[in-house]
């Protein structure tokens, strides 16, 4: 975590677009208007998100993630990182590539925190990427990571286990955090005690447990890259002082302040520089209520 208000570093290991924002192209902004300095680094490069349709681009390899990192470490800046984040890998090669990077980039920076989205699948899609990923993801990446973002689709499948309640919801993640990772970020969890119209994140860490509670909103076409997003903001926050509440509490404000935008504008795309101010001032915060204790 970060003591005195130098520049952060983060290297971004995610997909990107060239139109709308997805992938690096949803995560590299939000870090920047925080004040971080992003390196990002592509793992696919698309004309647009597939998630409408018909897209053009490139899938890159291995061998390009694994010479960028090598670029970076022949430069010697790798010591100035403070964070690594990854989302959309591609394949397990690829995953492979980005997992020796955050090993890379933490020996020769102890203190960086690797955050790992886990870009497996969805509620009512399942899983959508490459065979032998999933696997890939949760037996290698997961417990490699200091922060997991999984939705709740994933969160079931990283762990074998049914999530119908917050009580499974916690304890799914505590079973989580004993495979490697100290912070667990469920997304869009969906569990029978909530009210219609309510979306909640919760994050679990060894000793603590808080959820964040914002209005749903109905946004027809959905939005892709709200995760990607949330992921980078909850980081951002994260690295300044450590506080798992205060970082979603703000990440999950932010994202409901520019999903709002969205949806009074009509905007088919995740509108990050029309609502921009919204990204380190939400106009609405929603506090983090500790499970089984007092809110925040």
């Amino acid at each position: 975590m970060i003591e005195d208000d130098r520049i952060m570093n983060v290297l971004s290991i995610q997909s990107h677009v060239v139109y709308g924002h997805v992938g690096n192209a949803a995560a590299v902004f939000p870090l920047q208007r925080m004040g971080v300095e992003v390196w990002p680094l592509y793992t696919v490069q698309f004309s647009n998100s597939p998630g409408r349709g018909s897209h053009r681009g490139m899938v890159f390899d291995a061998v390009h993630i694994h010479d960028v990192v090598k670029g970076l470490g022949e430069l010697a800046v790798l010591p100035r990182l403070d964070g690594v984040i990854s989302g959309y890998v591609g394949d397990a090669s690829v995953g492979q590539a980005v997992l020796e990077a955050s090993w890379r980039v933490r020996a020769a920076s102890p203190k960086a925190v690797y955050l790992c989205d886990p870009v497996l699948g969805d509620v009512g899609r399942g899983i959508y990427v490459r065979t032998g990923l999933p696997a890939f993801i949760r037996e290698r990446l997961v417990p490699a990571a200091d922060i997991v973002t999984p939705n709740h689709f994933e969160l079931e499948f990283l762990t074998g286990r049914q999530v119908r309640t917050l009580d499974d919801a916690v304890g799914a993640s505590i079973a989580l955090c004993a495979r490697g990772p100290k912070v667990v970020v469920t997304t869009s969890l969906r569990r029978k005690e909530v009210p219609a119209g309510t979306v909640e994140n919760l994050v679990v860490t060894g000793k603590e447990a808080w959820i964040v509670a914002t209005p749903f909103l109905h946004l027809s076409p959905p939005l892709d890259g709200g995760g990607d997003a949330f992921s980078a903001l909850f980081l951002g926050h994260f690295l300044r002082d450590g506080d798992v509440a205060r970082a979603l509490s703000l990440a999950a404000s932010s994202l409901h302040g520019i999903l709002l935008h969205a949806q009074s504008t009509g905007a088919r795309e995740l509108p990050l520089i029309a609502a921009q101010r919204l990204i380190v001032e939400p106009e609405t915060v929603f506090p983090a209520q500790r499970v089984g204790g007092d809110s925040s």
